[in-house]
């Protein structure tokens, strides 16, 4: 389900965050589905609940999840955050797409990479 990277040059809270949105966007946790309380993934995950705390709290933030007290976390509606998420994304992707053109990457390069990048999203779907 979440695996860290200790060699990621990315914090672990952010690993945790990025490994639940995937599980999320997926569907491999389900809409209103419970999370595991911040303490039982700090245990199976052998880290401080303080960072499970914050990456539920960003993922809370970000409408991926929400909280009921005394319940726990659960998934939130996907599709709420879509268009939102889909925005920020197309900008992180045309700022990257810009600064990599500026470096000398041309626009065949470029368009080769998305190619690969939907060749092998392909093969994974099929698989």
């Amino acid at each position: 389900m979440i695996s860290l990277n200790n060699r990621d040059s990315r914090p672990i809270y952010e690993q945790i965050k990025d490994s639940l949105r995937r599980l999320l966007i997926t569907g491999a946790i389900s809409e209103g589905e419970r999370l595991p309380s911040v303490r039982e993934l700090a245990s199976q995950l052998a880290i401080n609940p303080n960072t499970i705390q914050r990456a539920y709290r960003e993922l809370e933030a970000e409408g991926y999840i929400y909280s009921v007290a005394g319940k726990g976390s659960f998934a939130g509606h996907v599709s709420e955050v879509d268009a939102k998420r889909k925005s920020e994304l197309l900008k992180r992707f045309e700022d990257a797409s810009l600064e990599l053109f500026h470096l000398g990457f041309g626009a065949e390069e470029l368009k080769k990479r998305i190619e690969d990048v939907i060749s092998a999203l392909e093969v994974i779907k099929n698989d």
